[in-house]
């Protein structure tokens, strides 16, 4: 008896919640690249950084200390 049927069940054209863009974890870029230098925060000796070794897991060379990223 002249049922219709309408066009609902649409999907969204939203982007979703957040996009992916922004800083990183810690308010700077997701990483840094593959260049630079990690630097000890109590002596400041640096060492060269090593691609896929973050440089937090590095020990300062002099006194031992976890190192962090210059810049």
């Amino acid at each position: 008896m002249g049922q219709s049927r309408g066009s609902g069940g649409r999907q969204g054209g939203g982007a979703g919640r957040g996009g992916g863009r922004g800083p990183g974890r810690m308010g700077g870029s997701a990483a840094a690249g593959p260049g630079g230098y990690c630097v000890c925060p109590s002596c400041g000796a640096r060492k060269a950084h090593r691609v896929g070794v973050p440089c937090y897991r590095e020990k300062c060379p002099k006194c031992g200390i976890q190192m962090a990223r210059e810049g």
